[in-house]
C-alpha cells in the first residue's frame, strides 16, 4: 500500500463563473487541489491569487466536446460541474450545453470512478413551458442515471457581487425612469448568497452530503419580483417607477432582444416563460433537511449583502446615502 500526502484533485467545470469563482475559493481554502476547466483559461487566471503556487491550474475544455471533457477529468477525485447558460447564443445553446454537456461530465466522472457534484437550478422540470428549465432536468436525469450516487445542488436567484440580477436592475435604475414589474411583479423568488452555495458544494467534495440526493437552496427570505426591485431602489437610494409588464408584452420585446446577434439581451422570450412559475424551497427539500438550514447553514440576509455591492449604482457611489 502506497501512502501519499498529496491533496485530491478537484476538477471545476465553469470555475471562471459567478458561482465557480466561489466554489474554487472554499475548495482552495480546504486544501484542495484544483483544476479549472473553462474554454478561456486566459480569462481565468484571476482566480490563481485564491490558492497557493500550484495549487489551482488552468485546463482548456469545451462542453459540447467529449474529449476535451474526459481529458479535464483525468486524474480528479471529484468532479463539480458549475457550467450554466442564462440565454442561448449560437452553438452554445440550453440542450447542447446544460443537458448534453451534463451527461459527458458524468460520464468522464463515471469513467475515471470520481464522485461528482452537479449545479442544477430550483424550478428544473421537464414539463416546464421555458426551454432552460426543461434542459436542466434532462441534465439532472442523466446524471442520476450515469452517476447514481451524485450529489444535486438547485439553488434559487443566486446573488452577489458578480450576479446578473440585482446588478441588471441596480444599472437600469441609473438610466431608466421606470423598472418593469414582469407579470405583475407576482413571482417569489428565495434569492440565496453565492458564498451559501459554494460552501454547500463545498461540503459535497468533503463528503458530507449524502449522495443521490438533491439539495435545495434558498435563502432566508421569500420575496416578490416586486419586493426584490424594491429592495434595489431601497439599497441605491433611487426613486424610480415600478411599471407593470404583463407576460404577453414582456415575451414580445424579449423575442426581440434576444433574436439581435452579439449583443447580451436584458431579457429573452424564455425568461419571461421561467418568471409565470415561483421559484422557492420545496416543502419536501424543507422537511427533509435537503436545503441550507438542514445542513447546519445559516443563510446570509440579502440586505446585510446587497449594500455591499449596489452602492455602486448610488448617485455619488458608495459616498451615496439611500434616500
Amino acid at each position: 500500500m502506497t501512502l501519499s500526502n498529496i491533496p485530491p484533485l478537484v476538477t471545476v467545470f465553469g470555475g471562471s463563473g459567478f458561482v465557480g469563482r466561489y466554489v474554487v475559493r472554499a475548495l482552495a481554502k480546504r486544501g484542495y487541489r484544483i483544476r479549472v476547466a473553462v474554454r478561456r483559461p486566459d480569462l481565468a487566471l484571476f482566480l490563481q491569487p485564491l490558492g497557493n503556487v500550484g495549487q489551482i491550474t488552468f485546463f482548456q475544455s469545451n462542453l459540447r466536446f467529449s474529449d476535451s471533457v474526459r481529458r479535464a477529468v483525468e486524474g480528479a477525485d471529484h468532479v463539480v460541474n458549475c457550467v450554466g447558460l442564462l440565454f442561448e447564443n449560437g452553438k452554445n445553446g440550453f440542450d447542447a450545453v446544460q443537458s448534453e454537456g451534463a451527461r459527458l461530465v458524468a460520464e468522464a466522472a463515471h469513467e475515471q470512478g470520481a464522485t461528482l457534484t452537479h449545479v442544477s437550478a430550483i424550478g428544473a422540470d421537464k414539463d416546464s413551458p421555458s426551454h432552460y428549465a426543461r434542459s436542466k432536468a434532462a441534465a439532472e436525469a442523466a446524471v442520476q442515471k450515469i452517476v447514481p450516487d451524485a450529489v444535486i445542488v438547485r439553488p434559487s436567484i443566486i446573488f452577489g457581487p458578480e450576479d446578473d440580477f440585482f446588478n441588471k436592475f441596480g444599472k437600469m435604475s441609473l438610466i431608466s425612469p421606470f423598472l418593469p414589474l414582469i407579470g405583475g411583479g407576482k413571482t417569489k423568488f428565495q434569492p440565496v448568497y453565492v458564498g451559501d452555495v459554494a460552501e454547500v458544494i463545498a461540503r459535497s467534495v468533503d463528503g458530507q452530503l449524502a449522495g443521490g440526493q438533491v439539495y435545495e437552496l434558498g435563502g432566508r427570505d421569500v420575496l416578490s419580483f416586486r419586493e426584490c426591485l424594491e429592495e434595489v431602489l431601497k439599497v441605491t437610494g433611487r426613486k424610480r417607477a415600478l411599471v407593470s409588464l404583463p407576460f404577453g408584452l414582456a415575451s414580445f420585446f424579449g423575442g426581440i432582444a434576444g433574436a439581435i446577434p452579439l449583443i447580451t439581451p436584458p431579457l429573452t422570450a424564455d425568461q419571461v416563460r421561467l418568471l409565470k412559475t415561483d421559484n422557492v424551497v420545496s416543502e419536501a427539500a424543507v422537511s427533509e433537511g435537503r436545503t441550507l438550514s438542514g445542513l447546519g447553514i445559516r443563510a446570509a440576509q440579502l440586505d446585510a449583502v446587497l449594500p455591499t455591492y449596489l452602492v455602486q449604482y448610488r448617485q455619488h457611489g458608495q459616498f451615496g446615502r439611500a434616500a
